[in-house]
């Protein structure tokens, strides 16, 4: 599988709306991701990770297969490319998460958070190699807002644990951000429901093998036969909501503005983890509000 890609270009006459719509899907994308975390973190208290991000991936692209064959039918299903999307899916979106894992596990949860915040960094220098972007002022402008915006919404003043675990975390971010633009631009005549499914089964079949791998090795095992009801929730609302919806509004907003632009959004997650829990009873966050305000405000200059 080659790495190159032609450029995204949505037609000049319909950008504004392009623009409008691409950054309301990005919003719903991030919102409904962050939905996820309070049901992984539920799950990571009693189970190992790489199992739990397995299930994840088998049951979004499960239930995306189901209403792709609804939507369109078997002969659309059977005559999609599946080589090239699950080779995709598996090499991007499948390592990426495997990383992300393996990253925390050797640092915490704040070191990844902090790291995380470039991901709109990332995303643009993808931007620049496969486009040629040119930075603008006001691009600029609003990438370092995103980032400080980030920073202030992890909500921390603990110091980030660097060295490994840290490099491998940005690692991550550029397999996804990497991935995200080769889903959009090399899987031409698919919609964003057919790019989600076949990658997302491409990250399944390569989170299957590790784990098949760790098993083979007594490193991991399955948790299935300890899984409760609320368990059985929880690996639901991750996989269906944090993971198939909103990768499935992740590549529709990269297919209309950009992975660039729609990766800004991805630093105001705190804020939203944060209203997920206060309707759940926990408290307010002053920094998590502060720093979701940045990123939006830098979602605004970068387009200006």
């Amino acid at each position: 599988m080659t790495i190159t890609a032609p450029p995204i270009e949505p037609p000049l006459p319909k950008l504004p709306r392009l623009r409008l719509e691409g950054n309301i899907l990005a919003i719903l994308s991030t919102l409904v991701w962050s939905a996820g975390f309070p049901a992984a973190d539920a799950l990571l208290r009693h189970y190992n990770p790489l199992p739990i991000v397995f299930l994840r991936f088998a049951i979004a692209s499960v239930a995306l297969i189901i209403v792709w064959l609804a939507l369109r039918g078997p002969r659309a299903v059977f005559n999609a490319p599946w080589r090239q999307g699950v080779l995709l899916g598996g090499a991007f979106f499948g390592l990426g998460a495997y990383m992300l894992i393996l990253a925390q596990s050797l640092t915490d949860g704040v070191t990844v958070a902090i790291v995380s915040t470039a991901a709109p960094v990332i995303a643009t220098v993808v931007e620049m190699f496969y486009q040629g972007r040119r930075i603008s002022a006001g691009f600029a402008a609003g990438l370092v807002a995103a980032v400080i915006g980030g920073l202030v919404a992890t909500g921390h003043n603990t110091t980030a644990h660097l060295g490994l675990g840290a490099l491998i975390c940005i690692l991550s971010n550029v397999v996804f951000s990497w991935g995200s633009y080769l889903t959009v631009a090399r899987l031409g005549g698919q919609g964003a429901l057919e790019r989600t499914t076949l990658t997302l089964t491409g990250g399944t079949v390569f989170t299957g093998l590790v784990l098949a791998f760790g098993v083979a090795l007594g490193r991991n095992s399955l948790p299935l036969a300890a899984f409760d009801l609320q368990d059985a929730f929880n690996i639901a609302v991750y996989g269906l909501g944090g993971l198939a919806l909103s990768q499935f509004l992740w590549i529709a907003s990269v297919e209309k503005i950009g992975v660039a632009l729609a990766a800004f959004h991805i630093n105001a997650a705190p804020f939203y983890v944060m209203m997920i829990l206060l309707a759940l009873g926990q408290g307010w966050s002053w920094s998590q509000a502060l720093g979701a305000a940045i990123v939006a405000a830098g979602v605004v200059m970068a387009q200006r």
